[in-house]
């Protein structure tokens, strides 16, 4: 058996990794000679809950206050802060960004679309979004999701992804 790993779709030699520099030391990529463009990424995600819990966000009865307004803000937040938490992030400026939760029996779904002018992507701001918007719907709502062992059996974070991804060339 061989102990070699399949190179990951799109992935090239290790003379192309674009975060590491000739003696393999980890570096933040320059992209100061690019071009600015306007650039949407857009990303998803879900969280399971109990049909109970899910009524209990529906009427705004948990006990934490609002669920989906406080994701909402956590969401928007962890855009803001991406470059301070995923290592080699560039801090770029955000002009937008758009929440959308759908509310199903028994799943909360969040979608995160960001926006911004500049030289890199914002697929990474979407995906923080996303995944600090689906925890704190999960801090919001730990004490109903807890069963009798302080467990959580029925909750989950699932599916996220990036949905969306554009680039257009901003005109001079």
């Amino acid at each position: 058996m061989s102990d070699e790993k399949p190179a990951a779709s799109g992935a090239g030699s290790a003379e192309d990794l674009t975060h590491t520099d000739e003696s393999g030391d980890v570096q933040m990529v320059d992209v100061g000679a690019k071009p600015d463009s306007s650039r949407r990424a857009v990303a998803r995600g879900e969280i399971r809950l109990t049909p109970e819990t899910i009524a209990a966000v529906e009427a705004d009865a948990v006990e934490k206050g609002d669920v989906l307004a406080t994701a909402r803000i956590g969401a928007v937040q962890a855009v803001k802060h991406t470059w301070e938490t995923i290592p080699m992030c560039h801090q770029i400026p955000i002009t937008n960004v758009d929440t959308e939760f759908a509310v199903g029996d028994d799943r909360i779904e969040l979608t995160v679309a960001v926006e911004t002018t500049g030289k890199t992507g914002c697929e990474m701001e979407a995906l923080e979004g996303v995944t600090t918007g689906l925890n704190t719907v999960w801090d919001m709502v730990k004490a109903a999701e807890k069963d009798a062992d302080g467990n959580y059996p029925d909750t989950g974070i699932t599916g996220v992804e990036v949905v969306e991804k554009r680039k257009e060339r901003v005109e001079e």
